[in-house]
């Protein structure tokens, strides 16, 4: 006799049997997201024009040809280095490729830019065939034998070009290749691209006070408008808002360009890469205050006491001689001007971190395993209940936040059928910074 049997979604079953839901309990993701990602447009000698590109720390020392076209260890990559020294990964994205491709009779630079001037060819014959080998800077990057010209498959470096018969020679350089120079558009383009990445930190090497005001613009934007929470690194810019991390150290040899009144050259903000990264890859419960300066740029720290004091009044990044070491003066952000609803530490990048590592983890968990999935019941509301407390107990546990009590937390009904609210206080703890100590003498 055939019974009834199978899952259920309502208990309305005619037939008698067993119904029986296999299911696998929600697991909370109330977990702390791993920091250290980074977002920043490159003005690089090679490399595809605006494509974003992932490049994470464990696989930097064998792509950096590819995407970069130098050995891990180039002078040109003194940067690169300096933001991995604390970030994780890096989505980078060309901004400068509007140059020229370098090139000789038999091949094409596959990118535009300087870089493509290192390159050579070197065709040796042996009977009716040709060896073709595609050199930069002297090291064989390709090697192919053919019987001629058309036989020839472009490779990373060079397209080739067929129609050019071959001939022996010990080497033809490839010439003409330029850089090209980034304007607002390109820089828009990265912009309107890595909206669809999460990252911690978005920086920008640059002095220009359009392209910076740019940056500021669209960082207000993403974290008041969308929601989406990251601090920019921009150079010396008194944006007077917690968002934004102002660096204020130049590298030495730039004082010249500085009393001419002209913006910088890139290279003079150089140290945008390291504190970028310092940014992103601090943990939620630690802070850059007095983090010691570990890249291989000459940081221009020739400060006063009173320009150091007036910089933290300021909302300047600025770091500091320390003995041999160069060190953050005080992990804080442009924010100098106070209300009651951002008070003063809305200026610690200490107190943004908690605050923003909270709003991005918990609207990924919403996300994940709410949003569209759970019933806006009282059963659903105590599950997000639950999760929220979950995390906040993390970060408690973990000292980055303190005096925490789960009856804070308050989760009800809103308005609409769909709508839940929220009220989630939190109390961030900072490292310490001051110590003011009074030593009796008996």
């Amino acid at each position: 006799m055939a019974l009834g049997g199978g899952s259920f979604t309502e208990r309305n079953k005619v037939l008698p049997g067993a119904y029986i839901n296999f299911v696998s309990a929600a697991r909370a993701a109330a977990i702390l997201s791993e920091r250290g990602y980074v977002a920043m447009p490159l003005e690089m000698d090679w490399g595809p024009d605006g494509e974003v590109f992932t490049l994470n720390s464990s696989d930097l020392p064998e792509r950096c040809l590819e995407l970069f076209g130098y050995a891990y260890h180039h002078d040109k990559l003194k940067g690169i280095r300096d933001l991995f020294k604390n970030a994780r990964t890096l989505y980078g994205c060309r901004v400068n490729g509007g140059g020229i491709r370098a090139a000789c009779d038999y091949a094409t630079a596959r990118h535009a830019g300087v870089r493509g001037n290192d390159l050579r060819l070197v065709i040796s014959q042996t009977g009716e065939h040709y060896t073709v080998k595609t050199l930069l800077d002297g090291a064989e990057m390709d090697i192919q034998e053919v019987s001629e010209a058309a036989d020839l498959v472009d490779n990373a470096y060079v397209t080739f070009k067929g129609e050019t018969a071959l001939q022996v020679t010990a080497g033809v350089p490839l010439t003409g290749g330029t850089n090209g120079k980034p304007a607002e558009a390109d820089y828009q383009k990265f912009l309107d691209q890595i909206q669809s990445y999460s990252f911690h930190a978005l920086g920008l090497v640059s002095d220009d006070e359009v392209v910076k005001k740019q940056f500021a613009d669209f960082t207000k934007s993403m974290r008041d408008e969308m929601g989406i929470k990251f601090q920019t690194v921009l150079f010396r810019y008194a944006a007077d808002y917690e968002g934004i991390v102002s660096l204020e150290n130049c590298l030495t040899g730039s004082a010249a360009a500085e009393d001419s009144g002209a913006p910088l050259s890139a290279d003079a903000c150089s140290l945008v890469y390291w504190v970028t990264g310092a940014i992103a890859g601090c943990a939620v419960n630690a802070s850059n205050t007095n983090k010691t300066y570990d890249g291989e740029f000459k940081v221009d720290t020739a400060y006063t006491q009173k320009a150091l004091e007036e910089a933290i009044k300021g909302g300047k990044f600025i770091l500091h001689r320390v003995g041999d070491e160069t060190r953050v003066l005080e992990d804080i952000n442009t924010l100098v001007t106070y209300t009651e609803e951002k008070g003063k530490d809305f200026s610690s990048n200490q107190t943004m971190r908690v605050l923003d590592q909270i709003g991005n983890d918990v609207a990924a968990l919403f996300g994940n395993k709410y949003l569209g999935k759970i019933p806006n019941d009282e059963a659903g509301r105590v599950s997000l209940w639950n999760d929220v407390v979950t995390y906040y107990r993390e970060l408690e546990k973990i000292r980055a936040i303190e005096n925490f009590k789960a009856d804070d937390i308050v989760i009800v009904k809103g308005e609409g059928k769909k709508s839940i609210v929220a009220s989630c206080p939190v109390t961030p703890i900072s490292a310490m910074a001051q110590l003011y100590m009074t030593v009796v003498v008996q």
